[in-house]
Formats: structure tokens, C-alpha cells, sequence
């Protein structure tokens, strides 16, 4: 239960050398960021489901419930990404609040998020490929698009065994090499990625307007059904918890912290500003797909935007958005290895992982010896395992971050109430304690093999920690016999 003060994360923050990671993010950097993992292909799936299923067009409420919902975490990592500007996000943050036991469960947690989810957008993303590539005539062969556990019935009716899943493999890799040059360089990348993306998006709103019919919106909150749920107010709570997961991502900017230029300032403008552009963006995108069309037509649908883009001239708007979604994937994974190895980096600067995992490269400096063993983990993962058993990226480790972060807020508000925060949550206690019961009515509404997979996650990371970390721990060994 030993914890890290204050004053020893603003030593680290201030730390400088060849072992130390570049500060180059600026306030639009982070931005971008933010809403290159926010953006993902759900956008383009999730929001017919909940207007079809729970809110019909008021699923332009159900986004803004959902905003406003992430907002309170927001608040909460905002304050934390302000007080103590280094790599780590919730781990960092439970570190000095709650203890280093909680923070390795944190710190293990993420682990499972970012590395399966981004495996899990590595193979949707080669998918994706294959049927973006099919439109111009190009075929990839089956056997080096599918994992060696997959058969696949060809166009004239042969089985074919997957070999690798390559494409998959080859995205990964390409995006470490863009990690491990530099994270200016990535952040580079990343702000094209998310410029296109975002493009993309305004095109369908712009386009899509014109084509407007005002019918499709009566009833614009469609009566209950008798079923809580199924429309009505209950419907548009319901739609808000579908498209929550749209908008998980921003806490991946804290993990930046240590890298930013003038964290103090750009850490809540990243946190914060991200959220909002997603949100104004979502609120639109959902306005238009609805009045395209009408939300029972996108019952039983997995595409809901090729729904509404028939109703427009623009047929050539479907290839765009195949592009949105593959751009799209590309900056998820990016930022999810991104994350990944920032959480690594600080886990390992505190003794609970090996040194190999916070080695900074002497010219970039970035953990590069972590990405590679990353890159090879994760590119394996996508390219010989089947998306059915890597299952989909989960979100319920990122809620029981918020909760901490949120938790972690109200403590050190009463135990350092002097403290300087150059950014502060508004109305504590009431948005960390709304933030809270809002995450924790989110995970209860996850599936029971979402928390089977959490709680034996868990139990292998305590098993790890109490066999290294706790005997490593450099918290640990350097206090005082008195405080062990």
C-alpha cells in the first residue's frame, strides 16, 4: 500500500537525459490523438444499432447523454494529466492515491485493452482491406488473410486453410516503425490520419444534408415499447450506453503526459478538446444518418451508412467510407501502441517490470526495445489467432480505470487539499461520485465472460506481482523499514 508522493513525480517529470522521453506534443498533438482512437470504425456501425434498436432519431440525445457521461472522467484526468505530467495515466495517478498494489492492477489492466484491442483492430482492419481491395479487382489470396485456425470457402466453392493472417502482421509493424522514429513523428502521422478521417466524416454530414427527408424524424422519440429500453426516455439511456464505447479512447492522451510540451496547459486541452470535437461531430453524423433514412431500416444491419448513402446520388460515398473505416483502424492501433508502451515505460521505471520495457533509444527517444517486443507479441496475436477467440476489444478495463481516476481525485483533493493543480474538476465531490456510478452502470451492463476474462486476467497479473514486482519495486526497496 506504499505510495509515490507528489513531489517524487514531479522529480521524474522533470527528469532530462538520453533515458528520458522527448517532450514535442503540443496542445493540438494531443487533440488529435484523442480523436484518432475516439474515431474509430464504431462510429459507423454502433450508432444505427442504438437509433434501430433503443432510440430511433433521438440517438442524437443518446450521444449527448453518453458525452456527458465520459465528461466526468474527463474532468477527473484532466486535473490528475495537470498535476502530475508523467507517462502512466491511471496507473500514474492510482500509483499516488491508492497504493502501488492498485496500481499494478490498473497497470495490468491497460495492459489487457491496448494489447488485445489492438490486435483485435489488426485483423477487423486486414477485413476491411480485403473488401476495400475487392471494389478495384484486387483479391488477396485467402490463405495469407486468414489465421491457420480459419477455413475459408473460395469464390469457386474450394476450402482453403489460412496460413497468416499477413496484412494484419504487416499494419502492425508498419505502425512501430512510425512509433519507434519518433513520437513527433507519430504524432505526425497520426494528425494525417485523423485529417482524413474527420474529412470523411464532414463529407457524408455535408453531402448527406441536402438529402435530408423531415419524416424520418416523427416520431423523433419513438413511444415505448413496454419494455424498458426499447425507445421511449428508457431508449435514448439505453442507446447512450451503446455509443459510450464510441467514445472511450481520450484516456489514452494522459499516457502522452511525458511528452508534452507544457503539460501543465496542453493535458487538459487534449483530454477535454478531444472529447467535445467528437462529440459535436457524433451529434451530427447521428442527425444525418437518421434523416437519410428511416431508423427501422437499420434493423438487422451491419452497415447502417450503406443504408443511407442509397438514398443519395452519391453512391461513391459507400468506398469512402470503407477508407474512413481502414484509416480510421489505423490511427486506433497506433494510439493503442502508443499507450501501451507509455504504461510499460513508467511500470518498469518503478521496478514492477523488467528494465528492458523503459530502455529509451539514444536518437529518438522512445521505448523502442518495448515496442519491438510489443510488435512481436501483438502482430503473432493478429496474424494466427482468429478474431472469434481474440474476441472484441473490451472496454471494461478502461471503466475501472475511470473509477480510480475518479476515486483518486476525491482522495487527493481531501489529503492535499493545497496542492498546485494548474487545472481543477469542477463541483468535487459531486462529478467524481457522478462519474463513478456511471462507469459502474456500465460495467454491471457488460456481459459475464467480459468479467470471467477480467477477474482471470487479474489473477495472473497479482501472480506476477507478488513473484517480481513486489520484490523489484523500487518504492519499495528505497523506504524506510518503518513505512514497509
Amino acid at each position: 500500500m506504499l505510495k509515490k508522493s507528489l513531489d517524487q513525480l514531479r522529480q521524474e517529470a522533470a527528469e532530462s537525459g538520453t533515458n528520458t522521453l522527448k517532450r514535442s506534443l503540443t496542445g493540438i498533438n494531443l487533440i488529435a490523438i484523442g480523436i484518432g482512437v475516439i474515431i474509430g470504425a464504431g462510429l459507423f456501425s454502433l450508432t444505427g444499432i442504438a437509433a434501430a434498436n433503443h432510440a430511433g432519431p433521438a440517438v442524437t440525445l443518446s450521444f449527448v447523454v453518453a458525452a456527458v457521461g465520459c465528461a466526468f472522467s474527463a474532468l477527473c484526468y484532466a486535473e490528475f494529466a495537470s498535476m502530475v505530467p508523467v507517462a502512466g495515466s491511471a496507473y500514474t495517478y492510482a500509483y499516488t492515491t491508492l497504493g502501488e498494489l492498485f496500481a499494478w492492477i490498473i497497470g495490468w489492466d491497460l495492459v489487457l485493452e491496448y494489447s488485445v484491442g489492438a490486435a483485435t483492430v489488426a485483423i477487423s482492419w486486414s477485413q476491411y482491406l480485403m473488401r476495400f481491395l475487392d471494389n478495384y479487382g484486387i483479391h488477396l489470396p485467402a490463405a495469407w488473410v486468414h489465421s491457420p485456425f480459419e477455413t475459408v470457402t473460395a469464390a469457386d466453392g474450394t476450402v482453403v486453410s489460412g496460413i497468416i493472417n499477413l496484412p494484419a502482421v504487416l499494419i502492425v509493424v508498419l505502425i512501430t516503425g512510425v512509433i519507434i522514429r519518433g513520437t513527433q513523428g507519430s504524432a505526425l502521422f497520426n494528425g494525417i490520419v485523423v485529417a482524413l478521417k474527420i474529412a470523411v466524416v464532414l463529407v457524408f454530414i455535408a453531402l448527406g444534408w441536402n438529402y435530408i427527408n423531415p419524416d424520418n424524424y416523427h416520431p423523433y422519440i419513438p413511444p415505448n415499447t413496454g419494455v424498458f429500453g426499447e425507445f421511449g426516455l428508457s431508449g435514448i439511456l439505453r442507446g447512450a450506453g451503446v455509443v459510450f464505447f464510441v467514445f472511450i479512447g481520450f484516456d489514452i492522451v494522459a499516457t502522452m503526459a511525458q511528452e508534452a510540451r507544457d503539460p501543465q496547459r496542453n493535458m487538459p486541452i487534449g483530454i477535454i478538446g478531444s472529447l467535445i470535437i467528437c462529440t459535436v461531430l457524433f451529434v451530427l453524423f447521428g442527425y444525418v444518418l437518421t434523416g437519410l433514412a428511416n431508423y427501422t431500416e437499420f434493423r438487422n444491419s451491419a452497415a447502417p451508412v450503406a443504408i443511407a448513402i442509397e438514398k443519395t446520388p452519391y453512391r461513391w460515398l459507400g468506398q469512402a467510407i470503407l477508407l474512413a473505416i481502414l484509416i480510421g483502424y489505423t490511427s486506433v492501433i497506433l494510439v493503442d501502441l502508443l499507450g501501451q508502451s507509455r504504461v510499460f515505460f513508467s511500470m518498469s521505471r518503478d521496478g514492477l517490470l523488467p528494465r528492458v520495457f523503459s530502455d529509451v533509444h539514444p536518437r529518438f527517444r522512445t521505448p523502442y526495445k518495448s515496442n519491438i517486443l510489443l510488435c512481436v507479441f501483438i502482430s503473432l496475436f493478429a496474424g494466427l489467432v482468429p478474431i472469434r477467440v481474440v474476441g472484441e476489444m473490451t472496454s471494461i478495463g478502461t471503466l475501472l480505470a475511470f473509477i480510480m481516476v475518479c476515486l483518486g481525485v476525491m482522495i487527493l483533493r481531501k489529503q492535499q487539499p493545497d496542492a498546485p493543480r494548474a487545472f481543477r474538476t469542477p463541483w468535487v465531490p459531486v462529478v467524481p461520485i457522478l462519474g463513478i456510478l456511471t462507469c459502474l452502470v456500465m460495467m454491471v451492463s457488460l456481459p459475464g465472460d467480459t468479467w470471467l476474462r477480467l477477474v482471470i486476467w487479474l489473477a495472473l497479473g497479482l501472480v506476477i506481482y507478488f513473484t517480481y514486482g513486489k520484490k523489484r519495486s523500487k518504492l519499495r526497496n528505497q523506504a524506510p523499514v518503518t513505512d514497509r
